[in-house]
């Protein structure tokens, strides 16, 4: 039998909201408000639901970008499964190999830990969801964003995250970015955003675009919550409002309420492997649902379902890629970045 470590989101939500000390060690929960990630004990301010996503190990929440929350110190919390433990540990060695300018193989890895080769990858992937490869790119990527919000330059924040070139420091860089790099250290200087917000049966609806195309669609509380998620992301960016995107908002309504067809152009930020995942949602027909294991499947990629999971929980353009569509193998609703009801409702509109 495969290794897997499932995770339940709303098990893991209700050891966050009890601050239940015995998970610790067993997964950790990254806000997307904050940019950081804790154990479950964690004794900060609790954060909406919504903005929660859940993590086997540590290296899990930083390939995605989150830092180690500074109260309550994840990291020192270890990892209780003995699998994950060789994960971290691999995805450590990489880290430190990606500090000194360089990338381990396969083989150095499988050295390193006196394990056969596939051994390490195989393990790495079932926990991670990645292989330590794909891991290495994705680090590299959330170093890189890192390094150009600190205040270093393009070519400084490439090769301290590893990038080995000042091509492909820009090549790389601009592919995950969704605009150029310096325009992303700047906190989108140079970039207008443009955005509105309507009411709508699911919540208050976000819809923001730059010259490119729609980079946001979000389902919030209400318009100043929305706003605050825009702005976090692209701090000095110029922000205005243009009720003219309405019509996109409309579009997305029809689209859901009565299934009329929905082609928007979207400049958002992702890797190759995330936009495979997103095409794959998007080819998924409308009142039908896949599981995780379905849609890795169906990019080729049958070991990779912690990794799709990834990929739904980082879409920034909900409904127009479909990540609603997704449920467990079983068929039960699961985790959903704006909401379990949401996403019925959205499920249902579509079956109707």
């Amino acid at each position: 039998m495969e290794y897997t470590i499932p995770l339940d989101p709303e098990a893991c939500w209700e050891a966050v909201a009890n601050r239940d000390r015995s998970q610790d060690g067993s997964f950790v929960y990254a806000v997307a408000t904050t940019g950081v990630y804790c154990r479950p004990s964690c004794k900060s301010r609790q954060p909406r639901r919504e903005n929660v996503a859940f993590f086997p190990v540590p290296a899990a929440a930083e390939q995605h970008g989150f830092r180690p929350c500074k109260r309550c110190h994840p990291r020192d919390a270890g990892v209780i499964d003995p699998q994950a433990q060789l994960a971290q540990q691999v995805a450590d060695f990489i880290a430190g190999h990606l500090d000194s300018g360089g990338e381990p193989t396969l083989a150095e890895l499988g050295a390193a830990f006196a394990y056969d080769p596939q051994h390490v990858q195989r393990t790495f992937r079932d926990v991670l969801g990645v292989t330590p490869k794909q891991y290495a790119e994705a680090l590299k990527v959330a170093r890189f964003k890192s390094g150009l919000r600190s205040g270093a330059t393009v070519l400084d924040a490439g090769l301290n995250a590893g990038f080995v070139s000042a091509s492909s420091t820009y090549e790389g860089g601009a592919r995950a970015l969704g605009m150029a790099p310096a325009a992303y250290k700047r906190g989108g200087v140079g970039v207008t955003i443009r955005s509105t917000t309507v009411a709508t049966p699911l919540g208050t609806m976000l819809v923001a675009a730059t010259e490119r195309g729609v980079c946001a669609v979000g389902l919030y509380e209400d318009a100043h919550e929305a706003q605050d998620a825009l702005h976090a992301e692209f701090p000095r960016a110029r922000h205005e409002s243009d009720a003219g995107l309405g019509s996109v908002v409309r579009a997305i309504l029809e689209h859901v309420e009565h299934g009329a067809a929905l082609d928007v152009a979207l400049d958002v930020q992702a890797t190759a492997f995330q936009w495979r995942v997103w095409r794959a949602l998007q080819a998924v027909p409308r009142g039908e649902t896949r599981s995780y294991a379905q849609i890795a499947e169906a990019i080729g990629e049958p070991k990779a379902v912690r990794a799709v999971a990834s990929a739904c929980a980082s879409n920034k353009a909900a409904i127009i890629i479909p990540c609603h569509r997704i449920v467990k193998s079983d068929g039960s609703i699961s985790g959903y970045k704006w909401g379990p009801n949401r996403k019925r409702a959205l499920l249902q509109a579509e079956r109707d």
